[in-house]
């Protein structure tokens, strides 16, 4: 199969190369070589993340046992950090940025594991929402809702978890960042979420300046 797909990609340069007049043809063996070089260091990279947060996940995982069998809560481990995912009817009721009492008690959880598991890395709070136009809430748009929900869990962190502020930053996305369908009721419920992601090392260094000034 492997060398079908690359008999395909070479043909596919060659007739490319020739239905533009090219003087020289690019040698797809290279491309497809790099290609794979670049897989194989992307798996890499995503290795060093799991070991890099294997006790905070591990953590998270025990204390957040049944919101995440109920599915209200997801962890994953990306290239951009752990990724925290916490529906919204855990910490808001419909339109508001308020956190209900449960959704104190999981903030009180992940906030634990952060002073405690990885006190010196950066997190990012990030506000998401579904399609829906805003009707009755007040609020201008999504970007305003989604931005403010997130501002409400990092004063929480601040105010009542001591979380450090200079860890902390806040991103408002709206509706334009879907994992699921906004045409079913079950796909905007996965949409309306905060995320809390644990930002890797290098991630934090480049973006303040670190040791790159």
């Amino acid at each position: 199969m492997c060398n079908r797909i690359a008999a395909l990609v070479v043909s596919a340069f060659v007739c490319a190369a020739l239905l533009t007049g090219c003087a020289s043809i690019p040698d797809p063996y290279n491309i497809i070589a790099k290609q794979k070089q670049e897989i194989k260091h992307l798996n890499v990279r995503l290795q060093e993340r799991e070991k890099e947060f294997e006790t905070v996940r591990n953590s998270l995982m025990r204390d957040l046992k049944s919101q995440i069998k109920s599915g209200k809560v997801k962890i994953e481990s990306l290239e951009r950090g752990l990724v925290l995912t916490v529906l919204d009817d855990i910490l808001f009721d419909s339109g508001k940025v308020k956190i209900k009492p449960i959704g104190k008690k999981t903030l009180i959880k992940v906030a634990n594991i952060l002073n405690a598991d990885c006190p010196d890395k950066d997190v990012s709070i990030e506000g998401h929402t579904d399609n829906q136009p805003i009707k009755h809430s007040g609020w201008k748009s999504n970007w305003e809702l989604s931005t403010a929900r997130a501002n409400s869990v990092l004063h929480f962190f601040l105010d009542e978890c001591a979380v450090r502020p200079e860890r902390l930053r806040v991103v408002g996305f709206g509706e334009y960042m879907p994992v699921s369908s906004n045409d079913t009721q079950k796909g905007r419920q996965q949409n309306r979420r905060v995320e809390i992601v644990i930002l890797p090392e290098n991630i934090s260094k480049v973006e303040t300046g670190g040791d790159n000034l």
